[in-house]
């Protein structure tokens, strides 16, 4: 008795979703198109791509499987739709069937099982004409099996043999062998092209990956290189004043940044003993270029500081912070005293 089908290589799925008047329609924001039976093909890596989510690998899963792995991929996403997933086309497993039957065609396994008497059924039934010496041949898993046409009319069990993905059924007379032998040996070339030609595509696609990461590797190493050695063109800020440190502060990439990253990362804070931090000022050109605009932050109020955090800095806005009045008064003097000494001396 065949277990729960299991999704394969080549097997087309929709997600879908009821609505109201109890059709179904494409799940909005993971279908690419509104023709809900537009679905998501696994591919050789036995994997779909769901948009907003990225891969997802449901090759050998049942289908209650792959809707607890694909509802796992999109809390990862904080996206928690009911959905439901159902299998639009089943293409990943098959069985053949040739010889005395009206149309010889490839069948596939879906959801339902493929018994050997529904096979015949679907290939229009056996056509040899003396049914007496006629035989039912199946070759599964590299071994042959042989049923009597009269053995399998009268036995229930026979007729609701469940087949697997890979199976060949052959119908012909009990002594004419070099026909089926034929066609078993067709199949399995078929089958064995099939998986050459996937592993062929595997590889290739593996190599365009290695390829673009190996491009994406060096074209990010190089840059890094340049930023390293000052030759990408950056945005500054200019501090100066009573700082730990007058620098220039470089803007980030794609992000804002505010006074406060400014003044406490590279300038290492404002002294005590000569900064005023109730003198801090930043000046900025108008566009026009015509004059200078300053803000002026007094961040003895420790309240204050919090501005510093969404004043928003652009390129080349100067930030200064004032001295200290004693700070001046002890530089005027120490500037002054060696002269005062002199003028004595003399």
């Amino acid at each position: 008795t065949p277990g729960a089908y299991h999704i394969g290589i080549g097997d087309v799925l929709v997600l879908a979703t009821p609505n109201s008047a109890g059709t179904v329609e494409a799940l909005a924001g993971l279908l690419a198109a509104q023709n809900r039976r537009q679905g998501y093909t696994v591919q050789d890596d036995g994997a779909i791509t769901i948009p907003e989510v990225g891969r997802v690998r449901l090759a050998g899963l049942s289908l209650e499987e792959a809707e607890a792995e694909i509802f796992q991929s999109l809390v990862a996403k904080q996206i928690d739709p009911t959905f439901s997933i159902e299998i639009a086309e089943f293409k990943s497993q098959s069985v053949a069937i040739g010889g005395a039957v009206k149309s010889a065609k490839t069948l596939p396994i879906s959801l339902q099982p493929l018994t050997l008497a529904r096979a015949l059924t679907a290939a229009g039934d056996i056509t040899v004409k003396d049914r007496d010496y006629a035989t039912i041949r199946l070759y599964r898993d590299g071994k042959l099996f042989q049923v009597p046409l009269t053995t399998y009319l009268g036995d229930p069990k026979i007729q609701g043999l469940a087949l697997k993905d890979g199976d060949a059924i052959y119908v012909d007379t009990e002594y004419d062998l070099d026909r089926a032998e034929g066609y078993f040996a067709q199949q399995i070339q078929l089958a064995s092209f099939r998986q050459t030609a996937r592993q062929t595509a595997l590889n290739q696609l593996q190599t365009e990956v290695n390829l673009r990461r190996g491009e994406l590797a060096e074209r990010r190493q190089n840059y890094l290189a340049r930023v390293d050695l000052d030759a990408i063109e950056r945005d500054y800020v200019y501090i100066a004043g009573e700082v730990g440190v007058q620098n220039r502060f470089t803007l980030p990439f794609e992000r804002k940044a505010s006074l406060a990253d400014a003044l406490f990362k590279e300038t290492k804070g404002v002294p005590n003993i000569s900064g005023n931090i109730a003198a801090l000022y930043v000046l900025r050109a108008s566009a026009g270029g015509s004059g200078v605009t300053a803000w002026h932050l007094d961040a003895l109020n420790a309240a204050n500081l919090v501005l510093a955090t969404r004043f928003e800095l652009r390129p080349n806005d100067v930030i200064f912070v004032a001295e200290q009045p004693v700070t001046a008064l002890n530089r005027l003097v120490s500037q002054i005293a060696p002269s005062i000494v002199l003028a004595q001396a003399l």
